[in-house]
């Protein structure tokens, strides 16, 4: 939140897709969304191909965006659990839409695309 303070959006959109865009925010949240609660290396081993320091850094933004909550128990060795704040559950909606919109743009182009392609051939 506070990252965005000085910055100018045109519109709400690009807020929006700055918050919860790059290749690994949505992962994360989808992840949350499904699981509730997951500690680090949970969440690393369900995207394989996400560095360690870049799970790092998408799950600072999304927290200091509230849409995560990051939880430190006192114990030895550390325990850290990530769970979508109520301003995260708000996303889901959004989510899903993605998701459908996606389901059908591939069966509508990519899918086409295809058979297209091994008829020609």
């Amino acid at each position: 939140m506070e990252r965005f303070v000085d910055k100018i959006f045109n519109c709400e959109k690009e807020l929006t897709l700055t918050i919860i865009g790059g290749k690994w925010k949505i992962l994360i949240m989808s992840h949350l969304e499904k699981d509730k609660t997951l500690r680090f290396n949970q969440l690393k081993s369900l995207m394989p191909g996400i560095t360690q320091r870049m799970l790092v850094n998408q799950l600072r933004d999304l927290e200091a965006d509230a849409i995560i909550n990051r939880k430190v128990y006192p114990v030895v060795p550390p325990k850290v659990e990530y769970s979508l704040t109520k301003q995260g559950e708000t996303l889901m909606p959004i989510l899903e839409a993605m998701d459908e919109w996606g389901k059908n743009y591939r069966q509508k182009y990519l899918e086409n695309a295809k058979y297209k392609e091994a008829v020609i051939k």
